[in-house]
């Protein structure tokens, strides 16, 4: 697998981002009940923003994930948490499987995207505020880095705050096989 990123074009791309954010395993993202118009307004708010930014990861082309990328400081985050210089925080959605699903591909995933977070200069920290009952990403999270920080209450859920150092991620991913392949049983369908 090959991933790259690009970014997302609201109307374009609404439709197929609305069709992973409907299914039952996308519940954590919120959007369920969506429309892809919807969508399409929510991610061209999020891009309007110019502290927020939508990417669409592909795998050899295909599209395969939905990275979101944003300055806390900016954020309901800011009033649960000091931010400081150098976090950025992170959404992940990964697109269902489109055959049978590959056991390791949201680790792999993830991995992708910390380590082109971590590329931005003056990055330091990854933070990430996943549904408390999401613990499928809890066990991902801190497989790659991540340290819980308590159960904090945003508007729409209570959120396991979580960061990730640049150290941490690094020496997470020393440990790990083959860092840019199959190294977990997480697969495919996950969200942050």
């Amino acid at each position: 697998m090959s991933f790259t990123f690009r970014c997302v074009d609201a109307a374009t791309d609404a439709p197929l981002l609305h069709s992973w954010m409907i299914r039952p395993y996308a519940a954590f993202w919120g959007m369920q009940s969506s429309t892809v118009d919807g969508v399409a307004d929510e991610y061209s708010r999020i891009e309007a923003s110019g502290h927020h930014h939508a990417l669409l990861g592909l795998d050899d082309g295909a599209p395969a994930f939905l990275m979101e990328e944003y300055n806390p400081v900016s954020s309901p985050l800011a009033a649960v948490y000091a931010v400081v210089e150098g976090d950025i925080g992170m959404h992940l959605l990964v697109a269902p499987p489109s055959g049978t699903p590959q056991s390791g591909y949201t680790s792999a995933v993830m991995d992708a995207v910390l380590n082109r977070l971590f590329q931005h200069p003056g990055v330091e920290r990854v933070v990430v505020e996943p549904d408390a009952n999401n613990s499928r990403i809890h066990v991902l999270n801190e497989r790659l880095g991540f340290q819980p920080a308590g159960v904090v209450t945003l508007a729409d859920k209570e959120a396991l705050l979580s960061f990730c150092t640049r150290e941490d991620y690094l020496a997470a991913r020393s440990t790990l096989q083959n860092p840019h392949h199959h190294f977990s049983p997480i697969t495919q369908g996950a969200t942050l």
